[in-house]
């Protein structure tokens, strides 16, 4: 099993909201190497969450190209979307308890998880699912005798219950103590490490960003910035536009004219123009 790729092109989804149209992403394009781990960062209705959906067949673009792996997504039908996400493409949603069978122990949430994609491929033994995130002395628990950081490993275990070729996980430690995030955050290095499986994870907690090998921040639906390492970057859009960063952002008012201008040595510099510049 190796990872899968991502790649969005003008990406746009539109929803309805109180007799008007919103748009939560206006144009993304996004590329995730195989093997990659993501964290897609923003404020809240920021469209990170909306991205992550649709890339898990749960919603429908409104326009743009959208490929995961060989799959194009927007050319596919329903049950090709059901089949995608019983094999190829795990899913773990917000809040660990949505994900999982309250009265079935962690190994049978694991079991029925990997039901739908039974005989279509070899599955992982569900213990070995449950080795890689931790759970092998807590296989056959009841789920309430689980701390917080236990369930939402459990609900990581049914997210790659298949071991599929993408993760995708919807701020996985929110609500969790310092302890608990780092443990979850270890299991998903974890798996990324011994499957290759592609990961893309929303998270609001900066924290976490800095632990992440690459992140991309979303702002009002477009990408706003990328970052390496815990070091923010620019990105230039496909249209040639360029989003500053935050930080960067705030000490220009807005209407700011810059001054582009490119060195001998082929750098490209950006400066403010004065107003006395402008007479």
């Amino acid at each position: 099993m190796s990872g899968l790729a991502i790649s969005t092109s003008g990406l746009v989804h539109i929803y309805r909201s109180q007799g008007h149209d919103v748009a939560a992403l206006s144009g993304i394009g996004i590329t995730v190497r195989p093997g990659e781990i993501v964290g897609l960062l923003g404020p809240s209705g920021a469209g990170k969450s909306t991205l992550l959906q649709l890339c898990g067949g749960l919603l429908t673009p409104s326009a743009g190209r959208l490929q995961i792996g060989e799959h194009t997504l927007t050319t596919m039908t329903e049950p090709e979307l059901d089949r995608m996400r019983a094999s190829d493409v795990g899913i773990v949603l917000q809040g660990a308890g949505r994900n999982l069978v309250p009265y079935l122990s962690p190994v049978n949430n694991v079991k029925y998880a990997q039901r739908a994609a039974a005989g279509d491929r070899s599955l992982p033994a569900p213990e070995d699912v449950l080795d890689l995130v931790g759970l092998t002395d807590h296989a056959h628990a009841r789920l309430q005798s689980l701390t917080p950081g236990q369930i939402q490993l459990c609900a990581v275990a049914v997210g790659i219950a298949t071991f599929p070729g993408l993760l995708l996980a919807d701020e996985p430690t929110s609500q969790l103590d310092h302890a608990a995030r780092d443990e979850v955050l270890a299991a998903i290095s974890t798996i990324n490490a011994s499957t290759g499986m592609t990961v893309l994870l929303v998270t609001h907690d900066p924290e976490v960003a800095a632990l992440l090998p690459r992140t991309v921040t979303i702002r009002d639906g477009r990408i706003a910035s990328e970052g390496r390492s815990g070091e923010e970057f620019a990105v230039v859009a496909t249209d040639g536009s360029l989003p500053l960063p935050p930080h960067v952002a705030e000490l220009l008012a807005p209407g700011t004219l810059l001054r582009v201008t490119t060195t001998e040595d082929g750098d490209v510099r950006l400066r403010p123009v004065q107003q006395e510049d402008r007479a």
